[in-house]
């Protein structure tokens, strides 16, 4: 488990970096009046981590498979470690590109708020 959240919180940051990228970015374009312009920059900074993410839990995927094919003598203790990581990368994967963008337009949208509502 502790592997794990070691790399949801890597690739946390990485998703976080280019989010904030693609915000600075529109910002500087002057594209974030309207939260519809703000949903187009998240969208556009979480389109960049699609790939890194899925090759990322690809290959600990694919690492993890021989382990919960084998027969040999330990397999049965290491399909029970080997089991969690494999539903934690999915999680992860779920967690990083559906819940993280939102929680960031959620934190970002306060900043954008007062000018909107003083139009």
């Amino acid at each position: 488990m502790i592997a794990l959240m070691g790399l949801d919180a890597e690739t946390g940051v990485f998703m976080l970096l280019f989010l904030d990228l693609s915000h600075d970015d529109a910002k500087k374009r002057g594209l974030l009046r309207n939260l519809a312009e703000l949903d187009e920059a998240i969208v556009h900074g979480a389109v960049k981590r699609v790939r890194p993410k899925m090759m990322t839990v690809a290959a600990a995927f694919m690492g993890l498979l021989p382990i919960m094919w084998s027969t040999s003598a330990g397999a049965d203790v290491m399909k029970r470690i080997a089991a969690p990581m494999i539903g934690g990368l999915v999680t992860s994967f779920i967690l990083e590109l559906l819940v993280y963008p939102a929680i960031y337009k959620l934190w970002k949208r306060r900043e954008l708020e007062p000018t909107t509502t003083a139009a």
